[in-house]
């Protein structure tokens, strides 16, 4: 009797029942925030037959396990906090999980600006320590693109320096 082939045996395990990836999708989604578009990749990775995707899909969003509103609010304001992202990041980063653009405009318009502003202060502060510059201006000039590479706009960036320069913390 021929064995199956290596190919043939890697399709059978990879291949997913509907019910095995109920399972698992909300056994992930009780331990941390997901949004769908996540969910949807793992199963078309597990290759989870389309009409199964979506009833699945249905089932995780009516019961809460998915929320992609919930999910882009928790991103965004773990990236702001913890990673010291500026609004421009997290914007991208959301785009990139295919977070609806009204969700997105939502959650990132109800983050107070003092919120970026407070996190912008002490990362720039920082950064001042490792900047070698000959004079203000280049100094500036590369705390700006050092602070716009972490997506915080110019107007931010002008802020948080000028508020250091007048309490001379800096």
């Amino acid at each position: 009797m021929a064995k199956p082939g290596l190919s043939e045996h890697k399709n059978v395990n990879k291949m997913m029942s509907e019910q095995e990836a109920l399972n698992r999708l909300t056994a992930l989604c009780s331990q941390a925030e997901h949004c769908s578009y996540e969910m949807a990749e793992k199963m078309r990775k597990w290759e989870v037959e389309e009409p199964a995707q979506a009833r699945v899909m249905e089932y995780l969003i009516r019961e809460k396990y998915v929320d992609d509103s919930r999910y882009a609010r928790c991103f965004a304001m773990d990236k702001i906090r913890y990673n010291k992202w500026g609004r421009r990041k997290v914007e991208q980063a959301l785009w990139m999980k295919h977070i609806d653009r009204n969700i997105m405009r939502e959650v990132l318009d109800d983050i107070d600006e003092d919120e970026y502003i407070q996190v912008l202060r002490p990362l720039l502060k920082a950064k001042l320590k490792s900047i070698q510059a000959k004079n203000d201006y280049e100094r500036n000039m590369k705390l700006l693109r050092f602070a716009m590479g972490r997506g915080f706009s110019f107007e931010q960036v002008k802020k948080a320096v000028d508020m250091d320069i007048d309490e001379e913390d800096i």
